[in-house]
């Protein structure tokens, strides 16, 4: 639709939005006159403001009142006339600080980078941790307390991951060594995806030569790290940030919902397959998605590959939809090379 438009109806909507971004109110004619360098009179700015309602890329809140762009008019905004900005380099620095003591764990890389993206973008922040599929190079069960213990697996690439589960609280310290030394043989060199069935027929044959406690703990120990791989982890930060601006009550509503579908995971995995199957940042707008559209957000988000360029997760922000996208792009674009950097 961007090619139908001509100069001044492009100018007139680019600096609608613009404002609009800036401020979240309508916008109305004599403000554009003073914005646009096309020397324009408030009346006829209106009539192309008056196109572009036609077109469904305006709206008028009020009969009185400026204009607010449509969801396709933040669209067609966002893809052909955003003049994309470039961070600074005390942003550059501030994520990459964040982020600079979890190389080498991936959960803790992945929660430095969330907390980084909503603290600078004053937005939530949402990653799709990768799931590990690099062969284990090492594997260990340790006694934290009476009940829990730690598993740790070390892969291949230097990624170390930790788990934590429950554990029987007369467990003795033999146990576990018996439970790293079994997994030990049966998974370094190996990815859990290639192991795992063949262990657990294993155990449930009872032909591994484990006593009963320990057989449990290998059971529990990796069953809670290939179910937090089935489908990767959800890591969320910032969500209260999406409260800053309401005020109604219906909209208080909206986002509890969207709270509400954030914990259940599904609707955002959607998205970030989307994000996952397409090249560089993909921006979702309101009716883009049905989850957005019901609570007035966005989402921008990027994925990003392992050394064998494999797609391996996805980073990104969920703000209202007058969020800042010039300088958001560039940040969630930065944090998800980051992490490809760090992890490759």
């Amino acid at each position: 639709m961007i090619s139908d438009l001509n100069d001044r109806s492009r100018e007139v909507l680019r600096q609608l939005v613009d404002n609009y971004l800036l401020t979240g109110e309508p916008v109305g004619s004599r403000t554009l006159a003073r914005r646009l360098q096309l020397n324009l009179s408030p009346a006829t700015i209106r009539n192309v403001m008056s196109d572009l309602e036609e077109l469904g890329l305006l709206f008028a809140p009020h009969t009185s009142a400026g204009r607010l762009p449509t969801n396709a008019g933040l669209r067609l905004f966002v893809d052909g006339l955003l003049e994309i900005g470039n961070l600074s380099s005390q942003e550059r620095d501030l994520i990459e600080e964040q982020c600079a003591g979890s190389s080498h764990s991936i959960s803790a890389l992945m929660t430095d980078a969330t907390t980084a993206l909503s603290g600078l973008s004053g937005c939530a922040s949402i990653v799709f941790a990768p799931k590990t599929e690099s062969p284990l190079k090492h594997i260990e069960f340790v006694n934290l307390s009476p009940g829990r213990t730690l598993v740790v697996l070390v892969t291949e690439n230097g990624i170390v991951e930790n788990r934590i589960f429950t554990t029987p609280q007369s467990l003795p310290p033999s146990a576990l060594v018996q439970a790293t030394n079994y997994l030990g043989s049966r998974l370094v060199g190996r990815t859990i995806s290639q192991a795992f069935d063949e262990i657990m027929t294993e155990l449930d044959g009872h032909r591994a030569r484990l006593d009963e406690l320990t057989a449990k703990v290998v059971e529990s120990g990796l069953a809670t790290w290939a179910g937090d791989r089935k489908d990767g982890a959800l890591i969320i930060r910032g969500q209260a940030n999406l409260l800053d601006d309401v005020t109604a009550a219906k909209d208080l509503e909206h986002i509890r919902t969207l709270f509400e579908a954030l914990e259940t995971k599904e609707e955002v995995l959607k998205l970030l397959g989307l994000a996952e199957a397409a090249e560089g940042v993909q921006i979702f707008i309101g009716a883009d998605n049905k989850l957005f559209n019901m609570a007035g957000v966005s989402m921008v988000v990027n994925s990003f590959r392992n050394t064998n360029q494999e797609i391996v997760g996805a980073i990104g922000v969920i703000g209202p939809t007058r969020m800042n996208y010039a300088r958001i792009i560039p940040m969630v674009d930065y944090t998800a090379n980051l992490i490809k950097r760090l992890i490759g």
